[in-house]
């Protein structure tokens, strides 16, 4: 009986004697590690980010692979039910995940074929605002139904709500510059 309570009183000491933080303070520590940025603007949504789970990311690369392949159906449940994107053209598209769906699918639906470059993809999330984000570069060649091909380079920025559904879509592009023939 004495050889068993030995070993069990050490151990009682050891774990009353662990330097291990708790959960809570693990997170506080982890918060206050996020490096702030001076800036000498005013930063109007967030400047402090950390990176985020790969499954924001992992999510983006899905639907642009969906838009490749021609059938923005297959993971529509990504999607919150009300969705904003802001395009490359100006345009902005507020409304129902059916509608947005049905709108982008018919605008796909004019290419032969899509065909995406990832260049870099990161997931972010803004610390002070508790909201995760997934952050693409890339490169989209389209190919219309008349056979003419063209390229642009495009820069997405998504964000998830707090049910890990895409909410929100800000899409910027730079064209190639055309060539002059000489």
């Amino acid at each position: 009986m004495k050889k068993l309570l030995i070993p069990a009183a050490l151990l009682l000491v050891a774990a009353c004697n662990s330097s291990q933080p708790t959960p809570v303070e693990t997170a506080a520590a982890h918060i206050d590690s996020v490096k702030k940025i001076n800036s000498p603007f005013p930063v109007t949504y967030s400047s402090q980010f950390e990176i985020a789970d790969p499954k924001y990311a992992e999510t983006i690369l899905t639907l642009w692979k969906d838009f490749d392949a021609g059938d923005l159906n297959t993971h529509k449940d990504l999607f919150a039910d009300s969705v904003s994107l802001y395009l490359t053209d100006g345009a902005s598209l507020l409304g129902r995940r059916d509608s947005i769906i049905s709108w982008t699918q018919k605008y796909r639906g004019a290419y032969k074929s899509v065909v995406d470059r990832v260049d870099a993809v990161t997931a972010l999330r803004s610390t002070d605002k508790n909201e995760n984000w997934a952050l693409v570069w890339g490169m989209e060649t389209s190919t219309d139904m008349k056979g003419k091909v063209d390229s642009t380079n495009l820069m997405e920025t998504w964000r998830f709500n707090k049910d890990g559904k895409v909410d929100l879509l800000y899409q910027h592009r730079m064209d190639f510059p055309k060539l002059k023939k000489k």
